[in-house]
């Protein structure tokens, strides 16, 4: 015990203790005790709504596909009424007719004989709902049908969930002639047999021998394309004429 903590009683004194006795309590655990560390507390994140946050720290939007800035108002040059249908989901990142890179995200439309880079606005005949898209692949490829939709351009129209609708076409922007020009050939299949699609390439080029008859492998089996001198459209027209096959199915097709 240091000596500062001793407690003597004075002389004389009848007083008791007991207080005496818990002031050197107190001294004890000042001279020989340790205090308890006290951990500290970090403090509280600080949160910021999404809007005040830093640049870095925003969550990126989901961009909004853009359809190209035609007024709804634009007169159409040209108008066509059929069924429509949806494709993409097994062609992403493949290469379309253009050239560019299929992106189911973009409002764009594969068309048989519409130039590249046609913009139209397509509207289904059942709802009224609209959209503007750019022609940038060749399809779709079956009897009956005159437009395939991007996904983002389907859902735009109501055409995801049914898969068909009907609908009207009209070109409101072409960078060439419809009714004129172009390069043209014809496509036919698909078959399911190579050996089919090349029993018919033979009988093409022995018919046509001023053509070119090519045979590849599509997304829905073998398809044969027929590419006539000049890539003419009437000559084009002729081979679509006199070429049925017991499978597969002939399709007039613009290549440019």
């Amino acid at each position: 015990m240091c000596p500062s903590c001793q407690v003597r009683r004075p002389r004389g004194s009848d007083r008791p203790l007991f207080p005496l006795a818990a002031i050197a309590l107190l001294l004890l655990s000042a001279c020989g005790g340790k205090k308890a560390a006290k951990a500290p507390v970090p403090p509280p994140p600080e949160e910021y709504p999404v809007a005040s946050l830093p640049p870095n720290k925003v969550p990126p939007a989901t961009p909004r596909p853009q359809a190209p800035a035609y007024p709804q108002s634009t007169k159409a040059v040209y108008v066509e009424i059929g069924v429509a249908s949806w494709y993409g989901l097994e062609e992403s990142n493949r290469h379309t007719a253009s050239g560019e890179v299929y992106d189911i995200n973009k409002l764009t439309a594969a068309h048989r004989t519409l130039p590249l880079n046609t913009v139209v606005r397509v509207t289904n005949l059942r709802t009224g709902q609209s959209t503007v898209v750019r022609i940038n692949d060749r399809g779709p490829f079956i009897e009956n049908r005159v437009l395939d939709l991007s996904p983002a351009a389907a859902k735009r129209v109501d055409v995801w969930r049914a898969g068909t609708a009907r609908v009207k076409l009209e070109v409101i922007h072409t960078p060439a002639p419809i009714e004129y020009g172009g390069r043209w050939c014809v496509q036919i299949g698909a078959f399911h047999s190579p050996e089919q699609a090349a029993s018919l390439k033979r009988e093409l080029q022995h018919r046509y021998q001023n053509a070119t008859v090519l045979q590849f492998t599509g997304s829905t089996g073998q398809w044969v394309r027929v590419r006539v001198k000049d890539d003419d459209k009437g000559r084009a027209e002729t081979v679509l004429r006199q070429t049925a096959t017991p499978e597969g199915a002939a399709f007039l097709v613009r290549l440019d």
